[in-house]
Protein backbone atom coordinates (compact mmCIF):
# COMPACT_ATOMS: atom_id res chain seq x y z
CA UNK A 1 0.00 0.00 0.00
CA UNK A 2 1.15 3.46 -0.60
CA UNK A 3 0.60 6.17 2.33
CA UNK A 4 1.71 9.43 2.74
CA UNK A 5 2.32 10.51 6.24
CA UNK A 6 2.13 14.30 6.81
CA UNK A 7 4.08 16.02 10.32
CA UNK A 8 4.58 19.55 11.57
CA UNK A 9 6.24 19.36 15.08
CA UNK A 10 6.72 21.95 17.63
CA UNK A 11 9.05 24.13 15.47
CA UNK A 12 6.85 24.94 12.85
CA UNK A 13 9.49 24.39 10.43
CA UNK A 14 6.98 23.41 7.84
CA UNK A 15 5.27 20.30 7.25
CA UNK A 16 6.79 17.13 6.37
CA UNK A 17 5.63 15.08 3.67
CA UNK A 18 6.71 11.38 3.32
CA UNK A 19 5.28 9.07 0.29
CA UNK A 20 6.14 5.51 1.66
CA UNK A 21 5.30 1.98 0.27
CA UNK A 22 4.07 -0.16 2.61
CA UNK A 23 3.80 -3.91 3.54
CA UNK A 24 4.15 -6.66 6.29
CA UNK A 25 2.05 -5.94 9.31
CA UNK A 26 4.81 -5.25 12.36
CA UNK A 27 7.76 -7.75 12.80
CA UNK A 28 7.82 -8.06 9.41
CA UNK A 29 6.85 -4.47 8.48
CA UNK A 30 8.46 -3.40 5.55
CA UNK A 31 8.89 0.46 4.20
CA UNK A 32 10.41 2.15 1.35
CA UNK A 33 10.78 5.36 0.97
CA UNK A 34 9.38 7.30 -2.21
CA UNK A 35 10.00 10.25 -1.84
CA UNK A 36 10.29 13.31 1.19
CA UNK A 37 9.99 16.54 0.80
CA UNK A 38 9.40 20.05 3.11
CA UNK A 39 6.60 22.49 2.43
CA UNK A 40 7.14 25.48 4.11
CA UNK A 41 4.61 27.61 5.64
CA UNK A 42 3.69 30.92 4.51
CA UNK A 43 5.45 33.32 6.53
CA UNK A 44 2.05 35.08 8.30
CA UNK A 45 0.59 31.38 8.80
CA UNK A 46 3.91 29.97 10.48
CA UNK A 47 4.13 33.25 12.88
CA UNK A 48 0.33 33.07 13.82
CA UNK A 49 0.73 28.91 14.73
CA UNK A 50 3.82 30.37 16.81
CA UNK A 51 1.49 32.57 18.29
CA UNK A 52 -0.96 30.43 19.27
CA UNK A 53 1.62 28.15 20.38
CA UNK A 54 2.62 30.59 22.98
CA UNK A 55 -0.55 31.44 24.54
CA UNK A 56 -2.13 34.51 22.19
CA UNK A 57 -6.17 34.56 22.85
CA UNK A 58 -8.44 33.34 19.58
CA UNK A 59 -11.79 33.79 19.09
CA UNK A 60 -13.46 30.41 17.88
CA UNK A 61 -14.17 32.15 14.20
CA UNK A 62 -10.39 32.42 14.17
CA UNK A 63 -9.44 29.18 15.62
CA UNK A 64 -11.75 27.67 12.58
CA UNK A 65 -9.72 30.08 10.38
CA UNK A 66 -6.47 28.71 10.89
CA UNK A 67 -7.49 24.91 11.21
CA UNK A 68 -8.71 25.39 7.32
CA UNK A 69 -5.78 27.12 6.22
CA UNK A 70 -3.55 24.54 7.96
CA UNK A 71 -5.75 21.56 6.94
CA UNK A 72 -5.37 23.43 3.43
CA UNK A 73 -1.98 23.56 3.46
CA UNK A 74 -1.63 19.76 4.54
CA UNK A 75 -3.58 18.44 1.66
CA UNK A 76 -1.47 20.76 -1.08
CA UNK A 77 1.44 18.89 0.64
CA UNK A 78 0.05 15.84 0.24
CA UNK A 79 -0.72 16.19 -3.50
CA UNK A 80 2.43 17.71 -4.39
CA UNK A 81 4.56 14.62 -2.80
CA UNK A 82 3.02 12.09 -4.89
CA UNK A 83 3.37 14.43 -8.13
CA UNK A 84 4.22 12.30 -11.10
CA UNK A 85 4.40 9.62 -8.81
CA UNK A 86 1.66 6.40 -8.51
CA UNK A 87 -1.08 8.09 -6.03
CA UNK A 88 -1.78 6.92 -2.81
CA UNK A 89 -4.68 5.45 -1.54
CA UNK A 90 -4.05 6.34 2.15
CA UNK A 91 -3.12 9.79 4.45
CA UNK A 92 -1.90 9.49 8.45
CA UNK A 93 -1.36 13.13 8.89
CA UNK A 94 -0.50 14.23 12.27
CA UNK A 95 -1.84 17.85 11.86
CA UNK A 96 -0.03 20.83 14.00
CA UNK A 97 -0.12 20.56 17.68
CA UNK A 98 -1.71 23.86 19.15
CA UNK A 99 -1.99 22.85 22.51
CA UNK A 100 -0.96 19.79 24.82
CA UNK A 101 -1.50 18.97 28.42
CA UNK A 102 -0.51 16.33 29.79
CA UNK A 103 -2.23 13.39 31.70
CA UNK A 104 -1.66 13.95 35.45
CA UNK A 105 -2.87 11.46 38.37
CA UNK A 106 -5.85 14.26 38.61
CA UNK A 107 -6.78 14.75 35.00
CA UNK A 108 -7.30 13.42 31.95
CA UNK A 109 -4.98 14.88 29.36
CA UNK A 110 -6.14 17.36 26.09
CA UNK A 111 -3.95 17.96 22.94
CA UNK A 112 -5.14 19.94 20.11
CA UNK A 113 -3.79 19.06 16.97
CA UNK A 114 -5.61 21.70 14.00
CA UNK A 115 -5.28 21.08 10.26
CA UNK A 116 -8.99 18.49 10.09
CA UNK A 117 -8.46 15.35 8.23
CA UNK A 118 -11.84 15.59 6.43
CA UNK A 119 -11.22 18.69 5.07
CA UNK A 120 -7.77 17.20 4.41
CA UNK A 121 -9.55 14.12 2.62
CA UNK A 122 -12.07 15.92 0.55
CA UNK A 123 -9.03 18.36 -1.01
CA UNK A 124 -6.87 15.41 -1.88
CA UNK A 125 -9.15 12.77 -2.36
CA UNK A 126 -7.40 10.33 -0.30
CA UNK A 127 -9.18 8.65 2.74
CA UNK A 128 -7.04 10.49 5.50
CA UNK A 129 -6.63 9.29 9.18
CA UNK A 130 -5.89 12.25 11.59
CA UNK A 131 -6.37 12.94 15.33
CA UNK A 132 -4.27 10.07 16.61
CA UNK A 133 -3.19 11.02 20.24
CA UNK A 134 -6.75 11.23 21.49
CA UNK A 135 -7.54 7.70 21.43
CA UNK A 136 -4.56 7.00 23.81
CA UNK A 137 -5.30 9.81 25.77
CA UNK A 138 -8.95 8.09 26.70
CA UNK A 139 -7.49 5.42 27.71
CA UNK A 140 -5.09 7.05 30.37
CA UNK A 141 -1.96 7.52 28.25
CA UNK A 142 0.16 10.61 27.58
CA UNK A 143 -0.92 10.93 23.78
CA UNK A 144 3.07 11.31 23.78
CA UNK A 145 5.03 9.79 22.31
CA UNK A 146 3.74 7.76 19.49
CA UNK A 147 6.42 6.97 17.25
CA UNK A 148 8.22 4.40 19.82
CA UNK A 149 5.94 1.81 18.09
CA UNK A 150 6.66 2.39 14.45
CA UNK A 151 10.22 3.04 15.89
CA UNK A 152 10.60 -0.31 17.29
CA UNK A 153 9.78 -2.25 14.38
CA UNK A 154 11.34 0.04 11.73
CA UNK A 155 14.74 0.18 13.86
CA UNK A 156 15.04 -2.38 16.61
CA UNK A 157 18.22 -4.64 16.38
CA UNK A 158 18.33 -8.75 17.51
CA UNK A 159 21.49 -7.81 19.58
CA UNK A 160 21.67 -3.78 20.00
CA UNK A 161 20.11 -1.89 22.86
CA UNK A 162 19.35 1.33 20.59
CA UNK A 163 17.70 4.71 21.74
CA UNK A 164 15.86 6.40 19.10
CA UNK A 165 16.08 10.03 19.82
CA UNK A 166 14.09 12.36 17.92
CA UNK A 167 15.28 16.08 18.03
CA UNK A 168 12.14 18.32 17.01
CA UNK A 169 11.30 21.35 18.58
CA UNK A 170 10.82 19.28 21.55
CA UNK A 171 13.30 16.03 22.11
CA UNK A 172 11.77 12.35 22.43
CA UNK A 173 13.55 9.11 22.89
CA UNK A 174 12.26 5.73 22.41
CA UNK A 175 14.15 2.81 23.88
CA UNK A 176 14.93 -0.40 21.94
CA UNK A 177 16.15 -3.64 23.59
CA UNK A 178 17.33 -6.62 21.32
CA UNK A 179 14.38 -7.84 19.03
CA UNK A 180 15.42 -11.41 19.91
CA UNK A 181 14.02 -11.22 23.25
CA UNK A 182 10.59 -12.81 23.71
CA UNK A 183 8.81 -10.24 25.95
CA UNK A 184 11.36 -7.19 23.79
CA UNK A 185 7.99 -5.53 23.03
CA UNK A 186 7.07 -5.00 26.87
CA UNK A 187 10.35 -3.65 27.53
CA UNK A 188 10.26 -0.60 25.12
CA UNK A 189 9.77 3.06 26.94
CA UNK A 190 9.73 6.39 25.51
CA UNK A 191 9.25 10.03 26.76
CA UNK A 192 9.65 13.49 25.65
CA UNK A 193 13.55 14.34 26.97
CA UNK A 194 12.61 18.32 27.18
CA UNK A 195 13.56 21.02 24.55
CA UNK A 196 15.23 20.07 21.58
CA UNK A 197 15.33 22.94 19.34
CA UNK A 198 12.71 24.96 20.23
CA UNK A 199 14.40 27.21 22.90
CA UNK A 200 17.14 27.73 20.19
CA UNK A 201 15.51 28.78 17.51
CA UNK A 202 13.41 31.16 19.54
CA UNK A 203 16.95 32.57 20.67
CA UNK A 204 17.96 32.82 17.12
CA UNK A 205 15.25 34.62 15.97
CA UNK A 206 15.56 36.84 18.55
CA UNK A 207 19.68 38.06 18.29
CA UNK A 208 19.53 38.28 14.81
CA UNK A 209 16.60 40.23 14.76
CA UNK A 210 14.17 38.07 13.13
CA UNK A 211 16.41 37.09 10.23
CA UNK A 212 17.19 33.63 11.32
CA UNK A 213 15.21 31.15 11.94
CA UNK A 214 17.63 28.58 13.14
CA UNK A 215 21.08 27.94 13.73
CA UNK A 216 22.36 26.09 10.80
CA UNK A 217 24.63 23.33 12.04
CA UNK A 218 25.29 25.08 15.40
CA UNK A 219 27.82 27.06 13.84
CA UNK A 220 27.15 29.91 16.12
CA UNK A 221 26.70 27.84 18.92
CA UNK A 222 30.16 26.70 18.30
CA UNK A 223 32.16 29.89 18.59
CA UNK A 224 30.84 30.62 21.39
CA UNK A 225 31.22 29.03 25.36
CA UNK A 226 29.07 26.81 27.25
CA UNK A 227 28.01 28.00 30.91
CA UNK A 228 28.29 24.78 32.73
CA UNK A 229 26.59 26.33 36.21
CA UNK A 230 23.79 27.81 34.21
CA UNK A 231 23.16 24.28 32.68
CA UNK A 232 23.20 23.09 35.86
CA UNK A 233 20.69 25.37 37.35
CA UNK A 234 17.87 24.64 34.51
CA UNK A 235 18.05 21.05 34.87
CA UNK A 236 17.04 21.30 38.42
CA UNK A 237 13.81 22.31 36.86
CA UNK A 238 10.77 19.91 38.09
CA UNK A 239 10.12 18.14 34.38
CA UNK A 240 13.45 16.57 34.38
CA UNK A 241 12.96 14.75 37.52
CA UNK A 242 9.35 13.83 36.97
CA UNK A 243 9.57 9.92 36.38
CA UNK A 244 7.74 8.83 32.46
CA UNK A 245 5.57 7.92 31.32
CA UNK A 246 6.25 12.14 30.52
CA UNK A 247 4.91 14.59 27.84
CA UNK A 248 6.11 17.93 26.89
CA UNK A 249 5.40 21.02 24.14
CA UNK A 250 5.90 24.94 24.08
CA UNK A 251 3.87 25.38 27.00
CA UNK A 252 6.87 24.92 29.13
CA UNK A 253 9.91 25.14 26.73
CA UNK A 254 8.67 27.72 24.96
CA UNK A 255 8.63 32.01 24.73
CA UNK A 256 8.79 32.75 28.59
CA UNK A 257 11.03 29.46 29.21
CA UNK A 258 13.31 31.62 27.35
CA UNK A 259 13.30 34.98 28.95
CA UNK A 260 14.18 33.57 32.36
CA UNK A 261 17.15 31.83 30.45
CA UNK A 262 17.98 35.13 28.39
CA UNK A 263 17.77 36.83 32.40
CA UNK A 264 20.19 34.08 34.00
CA UNK A 265 22.70 34.80 30.79
CA UNK A 266 22.91 38.66 31.00
CA UNK A 267 23.20 38.58 35.09
CA UNK A 268 26.27 36.15 34.23
CA UNK A 269 27.12 38.66 31.12
CA UNK A 270 27.05 36.06 28.47
CA UNK A 271 27.78 37.12 25.25
CA UNK A 272 25.18 35.63 22.45
CA UNK A 273 26.92 33.11 21.03
CA UNK A 274 27.59 31.99 24.59
CA UNK A 275 24.27 32.25 25.38
CA UNK A 276 23.76 29.73 22.45
CA UNK A 277 26.83 27.17 23.03
CA UNK A 278 24.51 27.45 26.71
CA UNK A 279 21.04 26.58 25.27
CA UNK A 280 22.62 23.63 22.76
CA UNK A 281 24.36 22.28 25.77
CA UNK A 282 21.10 22.41 27.96
CA UNK A 283 19.04 20.13 25.30
CA UNK A 284 22.15 17.97 24.86
CA UNK A 285 22.23 17.35 28.70
CA UNK A 286 18.48 16.67 29.36
CA UNK A 287 19.20 14.15 26.62
CA UNK A 288 21.82 12.40 28.08
CA UNK A 289 20.51 13.58 31.79
CA UNK A 290 17.24 11.45 31.38
CA UNK A 291 18.87 8.20 29.89
CA UNK A 292 20.88 7.92 33.16
CA UNK A 293 17.98 8.76 35.23
CA UNK A 294 15.19 6.40 33.91
CA UNK A 295 16.51 3.89 31.13
CA UNK A 296 17.06 0.20 32.41
CA UNK A 297 20.14 0.70 31.19
CA UNK A 298 22.43 2.41 28.88
CA UNK A 299 22.48 1.65 25.25
CA UNK A 300 24.16 0.31 22.93
CA UNK A 301 24.22 3.41 20.39
CA UNK A 302 22.34 6.03 19.82
CA UNK A 303 20.91 7.44 16.38
CA UNK A 304 19.42 10.84 15.86
CA UNK A 305 16.57 12.24 13.93
CA UNK A 306 14.75 15.07 13.26
CA UNK A 307 15.65 18.65 12.41
CA UNK A 308 18.14 19.20 15.32
CA UNK A 309 20.15 15.69 14.04
CA UNK A 310 21.81 17.83 11.56
CA UNK A 311 23.19 20.37 13.90
CA UNK A 312 27.02 19.27 14.23
CA UNK A 313 27.58 21.27 17.63
CA UNK A 314 24.66 19.87 19.60
CA UNK A 315 25.61 16.24 18.12
CA UNK A 316 29.07 17.20 19.28
CA UNK A 317 27.64 18.25 22.81
CA UNK A 318 25.42 14.81 22.87
CA UNK A 319 28.80 12.68 22.44
CA UNK A 320 30.73 14.66 25.16
CA UNK A 321 28.07 13.63 27.85
CA UNK A 322 27.65 10.61 26.27
CA UNK A 323 30.89 9.18 25.65
CA UNK A 324 30.77 5.64 26.41
CA UNK A 325 28.43 4.97 23.49
CA UNK A 326 27.92 5.58 19.80
CA UNK A 327 25.92 8.59 18.43
CA UNK A 328 24.80 7.93 14.99
CA UNK A 329 21.59 8.87 12.61
CA UNK A 330 18.72 6.81 11.72
CA UNK A 331 20.04 7.47 8.34
CA UNK A 332 22.60 5.21 8.82
CA UNK A 333 20.18 2.46 10.04
CA UNK A 334 18.17 3.22 6.65
CA UNK A 335 15.27 5.24 7.71
CA UNK A 336 15.69 8.88 6.43
CA UNK A 337 15.92 11.21 10.06
CA UNK A 338 14.54 14.50 8.20
CA UNK A 339 11.29 12.30 7.60
CA UNK A 340 11.26 9.62 9.70
CA UNK A 341 8.23 11.59 11.92
CA UNK A 342 6.14 11.69 8.57
CA UNK A 343 6.80 7.86 8.48
CA UNK A 344 5.89 7.01 11.80
CA UNK A 345 2.86 8.92 10.92
CA UNK A 346 2.04 6.52 7.46
CA UNK A 347 2.29 3.49 9.53
CA UNK A 348 0.36 4.77 12.03
CA UNK A 349 -2.21 5.23 9.42
CA UNK A 350 -1.40 2.19 7.90
CA UNK A 351 -2.03 0.42 11.26
CA UNK A 352 -5.59 1.77 11.76
CA UNK A 353 -6.51 0.58 8.30
CA UNK A 354 -5.33 -2.75 9.70
CA UNK A 355 -6.86 -2.09 13.29
CA UNK A 356 -3.44 -2.88 14.88
CA UNK A 357 -3.20 -0.77 17.80
CA UNK A 358 -1.00 1.90 16.97
CA UNK A 359 0.23 3.12 21.23
CA UNK A 360 2.40 1.51 23.29
CA UNK A 361 1.24 1.66 26.91
CA UNK A 362 4.73 1.07 28.42
CA UNK A 363 5.77 4.38 26.32
CA UNK A 364 2.57 6.86 26.84
CA UNK A 365 0.91 5.37 30.33
CA UNK A 366 -1.99 3.94 28.97
CA UNK A 367 -3.63 1.22 30.31
CA UNK A 368 -3.95 -0.57 27.21
CA UNK A 369 -2.99 -0.63 23.60
CA UNK A 370 -5.75 1.10 21.22
CA UNK A 371 -6.52 1.94 17.36
CA UNK A 372 -5.48 5.22 17.15
CA UNK A 373 -6.89 7.79 14.83
CA UNK A 374 -10.20 9.06 13.17
CA UNK A 375 -10.96 7.88 9.11
CA UNK A 376 -12.40 10.36 7.15
CA UNK A 377 -13.03 9.09 3.29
Amino acid sequence: MRVIGLMSGTSVDGIDAALVEIGGTTLDLRVELLAGETYPYPDELRMQILAVCGGAKLAMSELAQLDDAIAGCFAKAAIAIQADLPAATLIGSHGQTVFHRPTTAGSMGYSLQIGRGELIAAIAQITTIDNFRAADIAAGGQGAPLVPKPDAYLLSHPHEHRCIQNIGGIGNVAYLPPNSQPDWEQQICGWDTGPGNSLLDLAVAHLSDGKLTFDRDGAWAATGSVCEPLVAKWLAQDYFRAAPPKSTGRELFGAEYLQACMADATALQLSDADLLATLTDFTASSIADSYHRFLPRLPDRVLLCGGGSRNLYLHQRIQHHLPQIEIATTDEAGVNGDYKEAIAFAVLAYWRHLEIPGNLPTATGAKQAVLLGDVHH
